[in-house]
């Protein structure tokens, strides 16, 4: 099946789509729409996609494309939920919860048939951590959902009725600055708090601070410093403290507004520059207003502030050190905290590392917004990538500690690397990898990637991950031998599990020791063949060309930090317009009738009940007379059912929480069996039936028995 994603950026979102319906197989295109209806045509007449999905779309998609085409479109928000603001409604009027509909376009926006929906508790957290975890994930289901459909004759979506029990949504306005305006004399923290999450990522709220206009983002409830609402009581690490009626508000960035639309979000403290009163001495200092100026021991374990962006704990013999820096970008002074902390870490009696990052975004690298705003943005360019290279290669060569990755939000550039430099790489399901540079101006890259990723992968497949510019699943990133592990989805069951699996791995001293010897032993004969000095000199070299002798990442840099839109979608997700045919066999056509490795679980006993299958399927798809088919339909069922039950009885045992889906999808195929059977009694079987679905079960195989086959070696692993 050919699907095309329309979106308006491909981010996020997108992304997730994108990884998981290029895992299960099916033919994935992407088309951005940019405004040029015209050009968006073209795009979807060149791929002719059996099914359009739109996850994040800002424009509305042209009347030709959904009235010739299915087209099912991501709504943030619950049933009967319409508007462009729909989650800021939501989080700024403190709802208890929320959720995602996937629904059919039509002419009146947000208002077309329901095929899915979701609902989830509604965190107290920002936009744009709501949107990357709950939102996601809720559309991920939906997806998962309404595929099941497509080929279930008795399925139709459900009608826009606002007179069922379960509508509670309605039309909302398009959110303005007026309604997210902030009174400090009288919101309280709460509500304020409500009103910059709501606004968090774009567009951020609008405020007045020493006379001048700007957007607030990224806030945290703080302790009480007294100080009349709305003034700056307290600075920290460039993060401002606003005193409120009952507290204060912490907020970590701003970006002016000015009128050309070149303002850059940076950290609050660093917008304001001279703005902020400078500290004062003498009768000034005792008598005068003064802003409390808060220094930090970072050698102290613990979170002692919200905007804390670096600490560690102890938890038993392991050390846990937590970065969680805004949207993901690190600095040059951000990578060199990190780096000092953790050099202090090293020198504690603790057994292991394990590097946190952040929940939403583990690490991006270098941090193009604080190059952009720099005086010399190449200047800066070299001393970010030189000090996260130092971090690297402090992880690198910790010889006496197991050190862990803990990658729980997405990670891409020079994030993606940073995850690579620990012993182990333990990540959550739903993370999406994105290790690669050239989308920013033919970037080479350096975070001794050409060491760290050809060493996990191999030298090929490196070379094509950096080439083509495409993200990857975790579950994707396992199979190519990335990562280490993917654990579970939840952010609360993953922490748990890391916790377990590092204390599981520290907690035999002599295999400990092993560990670190086979690592000390193959440190040694690498750096004997090729030393790491050199593979960082290379990697610098091709980037010193990129910072001083090219424009081309300058440009893509300031488009990036800018938000400019392109003018097309780029060849290398666009694939319909690099191939004027598509004669890709997926698995499911007639030359992948056959077992793959990719559908491998792990499991002897399910492997073989899944290559049984194949087997049969691939001799009813040769049988030549209608009684041969019949019978190998039966055997076919039989087989099916059996399989089926068995999986659901292992399902209930471990208490798996997707049950009931799982069982949904299993039901339906059966029903299709019987329906390609009495096709075959009446003479009816079409060429492509059976191929279909056998592409349908290779797909099932991939995407949601990988999912239960995690959750059993999990179960595994803790029973014992």
């Amino acid at each position: 099946m050919r699907i095309l994603l329309i979106s308006t950026a491909f981010s996020g979102l997108t992304q997730r789509f994108y990884t998981e319906l290029d895992d299960a197989g099916y033919d994935v295109s992407v088309e951005l729409h940019l405004g040029n209806e015209a050009q968006l045509i073209e795009g979807v007449e060149l791929f002719k996609p059996d099914l359009i999905l739109c996850p994040y779309l800002t424009r509305r998609l042209p009347e030709a494309l959904y009235r010739n085409y299915l087209c099912l479109i991501v709504h943030p928000g619950i049933k009967g939920d319409r508007g462009p603001s729909s989650l800021d409604w939501a989080i700024q009027e403190r709802l208890a919860e929320w959720g995602v509909t996937l629904l059919a376009a039509a002419r009146e926006m947000d208002a077309g048939a329901i095929w899915a929906a979701k609902r989830f508790p509604l965190r107290r957290a920002s936009k744009s951590s709501i949107f990357n975890r709950e939102v996601a994930q809720c559309a991920v289901d939906c997806l998962w959902e309404a595929m099941t459909y497509l080929d279930s004759p008795h399925f139709r979506p459900e009608p826009l009725d606002y007179n069922r029990a379960d509508v509670k949504g309605r039309l909302r306005p398009a959110m303005k600055q007026a309604d997210r305006r902030i009174d400090w004399c009288r919101h309280t923290t709460a509500e304020i708090l409500a009103r910059i999450h709501a606004a968090d990522g774009s567009p951020g709220v609008l405020d007045d601070l020493y006379g001048r206009p700007f957007y607030l983002y990224n806030a945290a409830a703080g302790e009480r410093f007294g100080g009349k609402p709305g003034e700056i009581v307290a600075v920290a690490d460039g993060a401002i403290c606003r005193a409120t009626l009952d507290g204060s508000i912490w907020i970590g960035h701003l970006k002016p507004k000015t009128g050309d639309a070149r303002a850059i979000k940076l950290p609050a403290a660093t917008a304001l520059a001279d703005l902020l009163p400078k500290p004062q001495s003498g009768l000034s200092g005792w008598f005068g207003k003064s802003v409390k100026r808060i220094e930090l021991d970072y050698t102290r374990p613990g979170r002692h502030y919200p905007w804390q962006e670096v600490w560690y704990e102890i938890a038993g013999q392991a050390a846990y050190l937590h970065f969680q820096f805004h949207n993901g970008g690190m600095s040059t002074e951000q990578c060199r905290l990190l780096l000092r902390v953790y050099r202090h870490v090293a020198t504690l009696d603790v057994k292991a590392i394990v590097l946190t990052g952040g929940g939403d975004f583990w690490s991006n690298g270098i941090h193009l917004n604080r190059i952009e705003a720099a005086a010399n943005p190449a200047d800066e360019s070299w001393d970010n990538i030189n000090a996260i290279d130092d971090l690297i290669l402090q992880i690198i060569t910790t010889m006496d500690k197991l050190t862990v990755a803990a990658v729980a939000g997405n990670a891409g550039a020079g994030g993606a690397i940073l995850a690579l430099a620990p012993d182990k790489v333990f990540v959550r399901d739903g993370v999406v990898f994105n290790p690669h540079y050239k989308n920013m101006g033919e970037l080479y890259g350096s975070e001794y990637w050409t060491y760290l990723l050809p060493k996990r992968v191999g030298h090929a497949t490196a070379a094509e991950l950096t080439e083509q510019r495409l993200p990857l699943s975790a579950r994707r990133a396992w199979h190519l031998g990335m990562v280490d592990k993917v654990l579970d989805r939840q952010h609360a069951i993953f922490d748990a599990q890391i916790r377990h699996s590092v204390n599981t791995l520290i907690a035999d001293p002599a295999n400990l020791q092993k560990m670190l010897a086979e690592k000390a032993a193959i440190r040694c004969r690498n750096e004997a063949v090729k030393p790491l000095a050199a593979y960082r000199k290379f990697e610098l070299a091709q980037m010193h060309a990129n910072f001083y002798g090219s424009d081309a990442y300058h440009q893509a840099r300031k488009a990036f930090v800018f938000k400019k839109s392109c003018d097309k979608t780029a060849d290398y997700l666009a694939k319909h317009r690099q191939l004027t045919e598509m004669s890709k066999a997926l698995p499911g056509s007639m030359a992948h009738c056959v077992w793959q490795d990719c559908y491998a679980m792990g499991d002897p006993r399910v492997d073989n009940q899944h290559q049984d299958f194949f087997k049969i399927a691939e001799k009813l798809c040769v049988a030549r007379n209608k009684d041969e088919r019949l019978d190998l339909m039966f055997e076919l069922y039989q087989h099916v059912k059996e399989h089926f039950g068995e999986e659901e009885s292992l399902m209930k045992k471990s208490g798996f929480t997707h049950y009931s889906n799982h069982a949904k999808e299993h039901n339906l195929m059966l029903e299709k069996l019987m329906e390609l059977d009495k096709k075959i009694q009446h003479d009816q079987l079409g060429q492509r039936d059976v191929p279909e679905f056998i592409e349908r079960w290779s797909k099932h195989i991939v995407n949601s028995d990988m999912v239960f086959s995690q959750h059993w070696k999990e179960m595994n692993v803790f029973s014992v």
